[in-house]
């Protein structure tokens, strides 16, 4: 097994590498605005430290959000085109399970990512292996979640929401990949590599739209 795991849901362009046994390579950065930049070369990166080529992965792991539509659609389309171009499976991971495996707590906790408009994108957790609710965007003044742990850069921008906030502040490709590949050797069937939005584009046609082409 090779897993290649990448994730380009939240502000972090990240990639791993995984062979079955452990994370062999990985790359992070931080940076909202340059996911379709810094995607491919992080790859590179990752298959360079480890000393491989990409014809060496056997499956591609990808992170479907919830996040912000343009920044979603870079992995998630890379993901499909090495699928297609190697002839291998591409398995989808919610992107709040990734960052709950790499949460070093015990008991129930909470993720939440930054969902902008003053929103998160937050799921329940029993354990680090564990979601116990569904993906859900709110204002994070509509939640009343007592005072159970949470992660995520969500978690560490409303502290009067999320009052014991903990690292990690956003998803790792390494996290991603690990409880794939754990998933995966237990005989599980991942989710499909398609995008979680939970709301319409940012972006949008304006209400009064002229057309100006010729009919």
């Amino acid at each position: 097994m090779l897993l290649l795991a990448l994730d380009t849901a939240t502000p972090a362009v990240t990639v791993a590498l995984h062979d079955g046994t452990s994370v062999i390579a990985s790359s992070s950065q931080v940076d909202a605005r340059r996911h379709g930049e810094l995607l491919l070369p992080a790859v590179d990166r990752v298959l360079a430290e480890a000393g491989l080529g990409l014809d060496a992965v056997t499956g591609i792991v990808v992170g479907v959000g919830p996040g912000p539509y343009t920044g979603l659609r870079v992995g998630l389309m890379t993901a499909d085109t090495f699928g297609l171009a190697l002839g291998v499976p591409v398995h989808g991971l919610c992107t709040l399970d990734g960052l709950a495996y790499a949460a070093d707590i015990e008991g129930p906790f909470v993720v939440a990512t930054d969902a902008r408009r003053k929103e998160v994108y937050w799921a329940r957790y029993a354990d680090r292996r564990t979601r116990v609710s569904e993906p859900a965007v709110d204002r994070p003044g509509d939640l009343d979640l007592g005072v159970l742990p949470a992660v995520g850069a969500g978690a560490l921008l409303y502290p009067d929401t999320f009052p014991d906030a903990r690292a990690p502040e956003h998803v790792s490709a390494a996290a991603l990949a690990a409880l794939a590949a754990e998933r995966l050797a237990a005989g599980e069937e991942l989710e499909a590599p398609r995008p979680l939005y939970l709301r319409r584009p940012d972006a949008q046609v304006p209400k009064n739209y002229k057309v100006v082409t010729p009919k």
